[in-house]
């Protein structure tokens, strides 16, 4: 279970900590969701920037709640929603179909990514 004793940082309604682990994909939803919330997704420049300012804190890459969908190059929230803001680094996304996940940068910018690398885990509540 997450416990929090990493960063947290309120954002709006929303509650977003970080016990500094990484892991992967499965591993990043798996503990959001035990300890009550679900991995942290941005649906506007605050959010993004808010858990930009954890990952910058850890200086590490972070998974973000947002899956490539049944089309490739088709990316959607955990919650199976089309997304309503974005932030791809330049080029991105490049996988095609290959890169199924989506990591945060530390300048906060997105790249698809595969699921099986190890990354910080950022959750919401």
């Amino acid at each position: 279970v997450l416990a929090l004793t990493g960063k947290i940082k309120v954002i709006g309604e929303k509650i977003l900590a970080s016990n500094g682990k990484n892991v992967d994909f499965a591993s990043a939803v798996q503990s959001c969701e035990e300890a009550g919330g679900t991995l942290a997704a941005p649906r506007n420049k605050e959010e993004n920037e808010a858990i930009m300012a954890i990952v910058k804190e850890y200086n590490k890459y972070a998974y973000l709640g947002i899956k490539e969908g049944e089309t490739a190059r088709q990316f959607l929230y955990l919650t199976g929603t089309p997304l309503n803001y974005t932030n791809w680094h330049q080029y991105e996304p490049n996988g095609k179909g290959t890169e199924k996940c989506v990591e945060m940068y530390t300048d906060g910018s997105w790249n698809d990514k595969n699921c099986k690398e190890y990354r910080l885990s950022v959750c919401e509540f």
